[in-house]
């Protein structure tokens, strides 16, 4: 990533997933840090989106790495399991969807905000950027359904905002954006991917999106992008 300072650290949360794998191999290739960690249920140190005392211990983790923080990339997000499903009408939500949705979706990214972009390199351009989702721009919707999924992303979007603002005032060079990857063949999407829609890989999806951050300029912070680098609608 030619616009970031060299030499420093990137991390990766939800690495395990798809596209945070993806990323991982993709940072490390591009050969412009210095380390690149994935975080995850699974890694040491580990980080539980819903447990608020291991995303403090992985960011205490990433502190005494003693590199600069360059790039945070959040590639963790629930559309279905659990048990739950995407609901088609109003008669389908239940409170625990709706709670679990939002703890993975909007109140995790939210906690890692919170212990991370702190860490953020001092000097010169960085990025906290999570994935959020188009489905969950209020100005986009015109199909409705997908209830729990489209507000915790849209609520998602609101913190990354919020937090852009906050972090401007003592990093104006650091960036805290929403990312839409489109339809990534992973997981997350499988089952829900609608017929005529441009399906890619993981790896595709990460280069695109390493391709927008890199494009990025701090005068942005606070976005809603898509794959193409495109704002989208809150």
């Amino acid at each position: 990533m030619e616009s970031l300072k060299s030499g420093g650290l990137a991390v990766v949360i939800g690495a395990t997933g798809g596209i945070g794998e993806a990323m991982v191999e993709a940072l490390r290739h591009t050969g412009s840090f210095a380390g690149v960690t994935g975080l995850s249920r699974a890694s040491e140190p580990d980080i539980d989106l819903t447990d608020e005392q291991t995303i403090l211990r992985a960011a205490e983790a990433v502190r005494e790495s003693g590199l600069e923080l360059r790039l945070v990339f959040d590639a963790t997000g629930f559309l279905h399991g659990c048990g739950f499903k995407p609901e088609k009408t109003l008669s389908a939500m239940t409170p625990a969807h709706m709670a679990h949705a939002f703890a993975v979706n909007a109140i995790g990214p939210a906690l890692l905000m919170k212990h991370f972009l702190p860490l953020l390199a001092k000097d010169g351009k960085s990025v906290f950027a999570t994935l959020s989702a188009k489905v969950g721009s209020i100005g986009d919707n015109a199909l409705g359904g997908w209830y729990s999924y489209r507000a915790s992303k849209a609520a998602l979007n609101q913190f990354v905002h919020s937090a852009a603002i906050e972090l401007a005032r003592k990093k104006p060079e650091a960036l805290c954006v929403a990312l839409h990857p489109g339809t990534v063949d992973t997981g997350l999407s499988s089952g829900f991917a609608k017929s005529g829609l441009m399906v890619r890989t993981p790896q595709e999806t990460a280069g695109l999106l390493l391709g927008v951050l890199d494009r990025l300029h701090p005068s942005q912070t606070g976005g809603f992008f898509d794959y193409r680098g495109d704002a989208l609608p809150w």
